[in-house]
């Protein structure tokens, strides 16, 4: 998300921090190409002026003008009110109410209510031990219930049976008795959508947050439709009364307009990210780490907790342990591999690393994607127990079976062997600066420990 728009602000600001003063043309000239890329990003128009007039005002102030460093203080002034323009502070879901606690999912058809409604069942189960309880309200679309309840059985969440015939307004209210006989802490009641905004659905939608009283309505939106997820937004927000919003497929949106458009337009939280098809992907929206991303800072705070979520405890013991002893075999650069495939692959790691907007580029040109990743996984895999720990044994025809056996070239099995040998390499000289009594290798010992320049990816 934001890929184009980090790249347009990066080339802005880099021509601006390059400079040893500024003055009220150069930060025009900045702004206005800002301007443009904002636009370009699908931001809505009434947005952007509003954005580059509040900028402007600030940055081209005597404390900028007469700074040590102007360009730093007008990047620093665009991530403040970039911030302000996403929400300011984080909100998540509203659940401080007497259980259970109704959360109503609202939104067009296709804009994945249904898997949204089931993502944020899961994340309410795993990561703050609620009880919930899922139930379909859409008696329209054909097989929807049936969806839901599939996805119940894939999160083994419980959800609501199915009586056929019942209209939406009673499965809610059956939903809620359910929920109090059974001691859940959230409903989470996915209702119909429709191709577009009409009075039925918004009629059937008031009709049911009536009858449940929610503490959460929750607008599920797809942000590839950029406005018109915006305009959506606006229209639940005035018949309604939306409380949130979640964004769906921001994993394929370059563009963020929807994102950096739907608070200022409607003046309605974004509080969740759908971040791809998996049922434990999503996030909760953070606008100023989201700021960082876009101005290609980082977001170093997210990719902590994602490490936190994704990687098992135990695992990373006794991988500690092996890299103080200086050993790293192929069974432990296989676990490596898939850790980096549950935390979205390189280019998912990338976009949370600070300054690495060409580096990313450069990735992106070598093809190291989750397939890639998968393909050296599969090599690995086709090696016997012995291989995987004795990479001395592997030769030629060993080789050539290897690679018949995951489908891959011997180019391919000499490359990630490569790889490893020079991961082992790195790990060995850690491993002997943690037996030297250091409390761990500094920036200087990392520096040396990495690769040549170019080295370490297969291409």
């Amino acid at each position: 998300m934001f890929e184009n728009l980090t790249e347009r602000l990066g080339t802005v600001f880099e021509s601006l921090t390059r400079r040893g003063a500024l003055n009220e043309s150069h930060v025009t000239e900045a702004l206005r190409e800002v301007r443009v890329a904002l636009l370009e990003a699908d931001v809505a128009l009434s947005v952007v002026k509003d954005f580059v007039a509040q900028v402007k005002e600030k940055a081209i102030g005597e404390d900028v003008v007469k700074s040590v460093t102007p360009g730093q203080m007008v990047i620093k002034i665009v991530n403040d009110h970039l911030v302000e323009l996403l929400g300011g502070e984080t909100q998540d879901l509203e659940l401080r109410a007497a259980p259970p606690v109704p959360v109503l999912i609202v939104g067009l058809q296709g804009s994945g209510k249904t898997t949204s409604a089931a993502k944020i069942g899961l994340r309410l189960k795993t990561q703050e031990k609620k009880k919930v309880l899922l139930a379909s309200l859409d008696v329209y679309r054909p097989a929807a219930q049936k969806q839901l309840r599939v996805l119940g059985e894939q999160t083994e969440i419980q959800t609501l049976p199915i009586i056929e015939g019942q209209m939406p307004v009673d499965i809610a209210k059956r939903a809620m008795q359910a929920g109090s006989l059974g001691g859940y802490d959230v409903i989470m009641l996915d209702t119909a959508g429709r191709l577009h905004v009409d009075e039925a659905l918004m009629a059937e939608v008031t009709a049911i947050r009536d009858a449940v009283n929610p503490a959460e309505i929750l607008l599920v939106a797809d942000s590839l439709t950029g406005q018109d997820a915006v305009n959506v937004a606006k229209s639940f927000k005035d018949a309604v009364g939306v409380t949130g919003i979640m964004l769906t497929r921001t994993d394929g949106d370059a563009r963020g307009g929807a994102a950096l458009s739907m608070r200022a337009v409607t003046g309605c939280p974004i509080k969740l990210l759908g971040t791809g098809e998996k049922l434990d992907e999503i996030e909760v929206f953070h606008p100023d780490r989201i700021a960082s991303r876009i101005l290609g800072m980082g977001d170093i705070v997210g990719l902590v907790e994602k490490a936190k979520e994704t990687l098992e405890e135990e695992d990373a013991e006794k991988l500690e342990k092996k890299i103080l002893k200086g050993q790293f075999d192929l069974n432990d650069l296989a676990s490596q591999l898939r850790q980096m495939r549950r935390m979205g692959g390189m280019e998912g790691l990338m976009g949370m690393l600070p300054g690495i907007g060409k580096a990313k580029r450069q990735i992106a040109e070598a093809n190291i994607d989750t397939k890639l990743l998968m393909r050296q996984e599969a090599i690995i895999s086709s090696m016997t127990p012995t291989e995987r720990i004795k990479v001395k044994v592997l030769n030629s025809s060993r080789k050539r079976r290897i690679a018949a056996g995951s489908g891959v070239t011997i180019q391919d099995v000499n490359r990630l062997l490569k790889q490893y040998k020079q991961m082992a390499g790195m790990m060995k000289k850690v491993g002997k600066l943690g037996r030297r009594g250091k409390k761990g290798p500094g920036a200087q010992d990392l520096q040396n420990l990495l690769p040549p320049q170019g080295g370490g990816f297969p291409r």
